[in-house]
């Protein structure tokens, strides 16, 4: 089996969640870029397009910057993945 960076054929797991999430929130993907930016997390709209679209891997301090400018938990952008893996255990 070849290990080629994907998790049940996704490059991440936060994408949807990310998109409703940002949705809720009313928050472009201009302005969350430009507000990630602010923070010195530089992800263009187009790699936020791709990481909602499953198409783009996620590096861990993203998902903190991203918790942080949507005002959320990073457990909300995790939580339903942390639960199937502690269901599998």
């Amino acid at each position: 089996m070849k290990n080629c960076g994907k998790y049940e054929d996704k490059l991440n797991v936060i994408g949807p969640i990310l998109r409703q999430k940002r949705k809720e929130k009313n928050i472009s993907l201009e302005a969350l870029s430009s507000k990630l930016l602010l923070l010195g997390v530089n992800i263009p709209i187009t790699a936020l397009h791709r990481i909602e679209n499953n198409q783009r891997t996620v590096r861990d301090y993203e998902i903190c910057a991203l918790s942080v400018v949507l005002g959320i938990d990073p457990s909300e952008l995790l939580g339903q993945m942390i639960d199937k893996f502690k269901s599998l255990k």
